[in-house]
């Protein structure tokens, strides 16, 4: 009987297949195109529910060994191997990319004969449980490196965020001007929810003579880990989300390059033009959360498991970035990023709030990958 997944389900294994298949992944450009460098191949490591799977790349055939990976990093395989053929990826890979593309709504249906060959390989997760936050590693026949750790992103499919927001990625503004008086702060807070609502708060503060001006991260964690990229990148951030609330700015670069216009940190104008600073800035904050940087988790620069990116492009070819070549990494997240909005509610922003006998209005920071460059 057929069952149903995810189209990030999906999109994940099918990225899977489609690197078994190929034998190889294409370096990516900063514009989210492919370039003509092509990376072989030699294993690819995945984690099971029962164990983690070796896929040993030997010219048409794909060796699978099963084992178990100690808190060292050290494989240890349990005896099982089984032999399989490229030929049979690249048939499943074709199918879930003609999946991916028909399908209309969140959820895919899963054809019996599909279904049929993950029981086959022993697939049962469609995507990987790992404690690293790395979706698959991989062994490439050109690094002394065994294995690079990276996470998926498929354009065919909702992708996860760089940053995913949360009450821990609040920043706080502090409400000064004409003290409001509690009926006040209620008229603000009573504004109907919608997708400009956070918008029309803040407007409506400034209607009344309320002046909102940056104060802190909400998070004590998350503070250090952005002033671990500059000192005062909390309040570019800040302002970063104001203008993506109250201009419709979305994507990173757009907002970077407003943020050079205002020049809220007052920093010289050779600083800003001729040394790139903001854009640098950012594209350092950018580059550390694809690497691993979370909001609630302390960052101390280093990176973590996770190494670089897989880019699933609408056309079901694959990119890769490594953070071997920063430069166009980085690049690549600053041109093809965008500031999102999470729902107030659930993060506890957009609102008045009284704290030490001053009023708050939290804006929260959400960041993910365009679906298109």
């Amino acid at each position: 009987m057929a069952f149903t997944a995810t189209k990030r389900e999906v999109g994940e294994i099918y990225t899977f297949f489609r690197l078994l298949a190929d034998g190889f992944v294409t370096t990516g450009t900063a514009q989210a195109t492919a370039s003509d460098v092509q990376w072989p191949i030699a294993m690819l490591q995945r984690e099971e529910h029962d164990g983690t799977r070796r896929y040993v790349l030997d010219g048409e055939e794909i060796h699978v060994i099963k084992g178990k990976v100690d808190k060292k990093g050290i494989f240890t395989a349990d005896g099982e191997e089984t032999h399989l053929l490229r030929a049979d990826f690249e048939g499943a890979a074709q199918l879930l990319l003609g999946l991916l593309k028909s399908g209309s709504g969140e959820d895919i249906e899963i054809p019996d004969g599909l279904e049929a060959f993950f029981d086959a390989i022993n697939i049962y997760n469609l995507e990987a449980r790992t404690e690293d936050r790395t979706d698959i590693a991989i062994a490439f026949r050109h690094q002394d490196a065994p294995l690079s750790g990276f996470c998926i992103r498929c354009r065919l499919s909702p992708m996860n965020p760089l940053l995913d927001g949360g009450r821990t990625a609040n920043l706080k503004l502090e409400q000064s001007g004409v003290k409001f008086a509690v009926p006040t702060v209620n008229k603000v807070n009573a504004l109907p929810e919608g997708n400009n609502a956070v918008a029309e708060r803040m407007l409506m503060i400034e209607r009344l003579g309320g002046v909102l001006k940056y104060s802190d991260v909400a998070d004590k964690v998350f503070r250090c880990n952005l002033q671990m990229i500059d000192l005062h990148f909390p309040r570019v951030l800040a302002e970063m989300v104001r203008l993506m609330h109250l201009e419709g700015i979305v994507r990173t670069n757009e907002l970077t390059e407003r943020i050079k216009q205002m020049n809220p940190l007052k920093i010289k104008d050779e600083l800003i033009q001729k040394h790139g600073f903001y854009e640098f800035k950012m594209k350092q904050f950018l580059l550390a959360l694809a690497l691993g940087m979370r909001p609630a988790k302390i960052y101390n620069g280093q990176d973590s498991a996770i190494e670089g990116m897989l880019l699933t492009l609408a056309d079901g070819q694959i990119i890769c970035y490594h953070r071997s070549d920063k430069a166009t990494f980085s690049d690549f997240l600053y041109q093809n990023t965008r500031l999102e909005k999470g729902s107030t509610e659930k993060d506890k922003y957009g609102y008045l709030e009284r704290e030490n006998g001053s009023y708050y209005f939290k804006l929260n920071v959400k960041i993910g990958l365009l679906k298109r460059s």
